[in-house]
C-alpha cells in the first residue's frame, strides 16, 4: 500500500497539531451549547473522530452517506444522498464535517439540505481544501490544510475504497489509479 504513494503531503504529527487548533476554533464559535455534528461518510470518519475528541463539550454526532466520486479520481458532478432520512436538525446549530473540499458540490448540497431541514446555522469543516476554482461558490469555515489540485489518499480519503487507513495524506501514484 505504501509503495503506491508518490509522496506524503501532510504527516500524522502535523495533522494532529492542526486539529488541536481547529478544535479551539470550534469551541470558541459554539460556546457551551449542545452541538449537532454531521459527518459525511466514509471519507470524513478519521478526521472527524480525531477532531471531535478534542472538543470537550456535549455533542450529538450523526453520520450521513453521500457520494460524488463514484470510484473515480474526479467528482462525477452529481451528489447522491445515499441515506433517505437525515438527522433532526430543526432549530439546531450544526457543524458539518467532510474530508475534502474540491468542486464544492458536496459541501454545498449537504449544507443547503440541512438548512432546508431547519438548521439555524451550519458551519463547515474540512481536513483539506484544494486550491482551485470551484464549481459551486462555497468555502469551509474551518480548514485543516490547503493543497494543490492533485488526487490524494489517506487519513480517511480513498481510492476505490482503499488507502483510508494510512496515517497521513499522500499523493497516489498515477500507476496505482
Amino acid at each position: 500500500m505504501e509503495n503506491d504513494i508518490e509522496r506524503v503531503l501532510v504527516d500524522e504529527e502535523v495533522i494532529l497539531k492542526r486539529l488541536d487548533v481547529m478544535a479551539k476554533e470550534v469551541r470558541k464559535d459554539f460556546p457551551g451549547e449542545v452541538l449537532v455534528v454531521v459527518v459525511l461518510l466514509k471519507g470524513a470518519l478519521v478526521f472527524a473522530s480525531d477532531l471531535l475528541r478534542r472538543v470537550p463539550r456535549m455533542l450529538e454526532i450523526e453520520c450521513i452517506n453521500v457520494a460524488s466520486y463514484h470510484g473515480g479520481t474526479e467528482s462525477s458532478g452529481t451528489v447522491n444522498f445515499l441515506d433517505h432520512k437525515l438527522p433532526d436538525v430543526k432549530g439546531r446549530k450544526v457543524l458539518l464535517l467532510d474530508d475534502i473540499l474540491d468542486t464544492g458540490r458536496t459541501l454545498k448540497a449537504v449544507k443547503d439540505r440541512l438548512i432546508e431541514e431547519g438548521a439555524t446555522e451550519v458551519k463547515t469543516g474540512v481536513l483539506l481544501a484544494k486550491d482551485k476554482e470551484r464549481a459551486e461558490a462555497v468555502e469551509a469555515d474551518y480548514v485543516g490544510f490547503f493543497i494543490a489540485d492533485e488526487f490524494v489518499v489517506g487519513y480517511g480519503l480513498d481510492y476505490q475504497g482503499r488507502y483510508r487507513n494510512l496515517p497521513y495524506v499522500g499523493v497516489l501514484k498515477a500507476e496505482a489509479q
